[in-house]
């Protein structure tokens, strides 16, 4: 045979691989479709106490492409069993299960592992609520007209659908306000917010001992010698460098169901699984990959560092991090393995967002105890190389020289801040210089970037609080 000829038949041969590839991720669109609109209508029908009409209708509007299949969808609540069920062109399937305590999870056949929740013991708030049981008034003109603005929509479609903006300076609530059904108690999915708890929750394990930082993770899967996955280390999965070949999380919109990524999120029971059974695409620590498959992993390591159950979980989060925070309206969701969905799937009041981002803001401290390692909130904030979006340790950044953050910091951020950051429109940003937490909950486009409003919310609130600016009480 000749060179030219092998040459031919080896790109056929790869063509034809890649093909097929391509057309058996596809065939996953209709399910990762239904999935990801099953479990966001039966967490915010019977977790958030929303309208399943209105949920489904700003989701959809706040997702380029999505208008090509919405007449296609089908969806049914039922307030009885509290499930959802969603179908794409009659297929595609997809059933969400709503439990007692745990919110819901994607039944895919297989029971839940464990569905005990173990009971509320609050432990005494560490730091101090200076806000009480009424909504907060701007304490100053220019932060009323920051929120008029916040609120405000545009002409025309993609609309914003702002629902809750909470202001703390120095440590104390000095604005927030609500869309129309939603109040302080009013749990909000944080989508890939999410991912900043769980490395708070990983840097409680770190301060332990119980992980280490720059030392290969205790996955199971990867502990032959011989396997260059056992380089992967704790700091390689909250960076997103670790290297699986799981495709990209960053987009919400129609064409990121064909990424393999999606499949673990909505067609898997046992998340973590699948995610550890991934080769590498790159070597550990040399690209960064930025994909829920990361922080999967790291809810595992959580999981069984905790005891193991979604109870063990609950319990050491409450104990080592909510309770001391005050965060006291706050629901995880979990796999049917009983491993936490740490990439998107936790659900909290705006006030309770806020107490987390302040703790980022007080260097992992709160009412004089650690709860973080020190210095752990420098490490979250600083820039991971070659991350264009401008990404730490577990949180969105401005420092470093990323794309990103160079694009932020031109439209009127400031540099020093990083922030906890989900999908279609949730924010958590710290903006140390300013002793600033602004917290911003929607259901927005993720493109153009100002979509949401929350670039003129920052430059608005910054000159609303500092300088001359003055505060009712000061």
């Amino acid at each position: 045979m000749t060179r030219r000829k092998l040459i031919l038949i080896l790109a056929a041969t790869t063509a034809l691989s890649a093909l097929a590839f391509s057309v058996a991720r596809a065939r996953d669109v209709p399910k990762v479709a239904t999935g990801f609109v099953a479990n966001t209508l039966c967490s915010e029908t019977f977790v958030s106490g929303f309208a399943p009409a209105k949920i489904f209708a700003e989701t959809m509007d706040a997702m380029p492409g999505t208008s090509l299949i919405t007449w296609a969808m089908d969806y049914q609540v039922d307030r009885a069993r509290k499930d959802v069920t969603v179908t794409l062109f009659g297929l595609g399937r997809s059933h969400a299960v709503y439990r007692e305590g745990l919110g819901c999870y994607l039944d895919h056949g297989t029971a839940p592992v464990d569905t005990a929740v173990p009971a509320a013991r609050p432990q005494a708030m560490l730091l101090p609520d200076t806000a009480g049981a009424a909504v907060v008034a701007p304490l100053n003109p220019q932060l009323a007209a920051a929120l008029d603005h916040a609120f405000a929509e545009p002409a025309e479609s993609p609309f914003r659908h702002t629902h809750a903006v909470v202001v703390m300076k120095d440590g104390r609530i000095v604005a927030e306000r609500y869309a129309d059904g939603i109040g302080l108690d009013t749990p909000l999915l944080g989508f890939s917010m999410t991912k900043s708890v769980i490395s708070a929750l990983t840097g409680i394990l770190v301060r332990k001992g119980v992980l280490a930082l720059d030392q290969p993770v205790p996955v199971a899967a990867w502990q032959r010698p011989d396997d260059p996955r056992h380089a992967i280390t704790v700091d390689h999965l909250l960076r997103h460098t670790a290297g699986l070949a799981l495709g990209s999380s960053l987009q919400a919109s129609l064409a990121s169901a064909l990424e393999p990524v999606n499949r673990m999120k909505f067609m898997e029971s046992d998340m973590a699984a699948y995610a550890e059974s991934i080769a590498l695409e790159t070597m550990p620590g040399r690209v960064w990959n930025y994909h829920d498959g990361n922080t999967i992993i790291l809810s595992h390591l959580i999981r069984n560092a905790a005891g193991g159950r979604a109870a063990d979980v609950m319990r050491f989060a409450r104990t080592e991090l909510f309770d001391p925070l005050g965060m006291r309206n706050v629901v995880v969701e979990f796999d049917t393995a009983g491993t936490p969905e740490g990439s998107s799937q936790m659900l909290a009041s705006a006030r309770d967002w806020a107490r987390f981002g302040q703790l980022y803001l007080n260097d992992g401290m709160a009412g004089g105890k650690r709860i973080l390692p020190e210095g752990w909130a420098a490490y979250s904030a600083a820039a991971t190389p070659n991350a264009w979006v401008g990404y730490g340790a577990g949180f969105w950044t401005n420092h470093g020289d990323s794309f990103g953050a160079n694009y932020r910091v031109e439209h009127g951020w400031p540099r020093d801040a990083f922030f906890a950051k989900g999908s279609i429109g949730q924010y958590a940003i710290i903006v140390p210089s300013e002793r600033l937490v602004i917290v911003r909950l929607g259901r927005s486009p993720n493109m153009p970037p100002e979509g949401d409003g929350v670039f003129d919310l920052i430059r608005d609130v910054v000159a609303a609080t500092s300088g001359k600016a003055r505060l009712a009480g000061d």
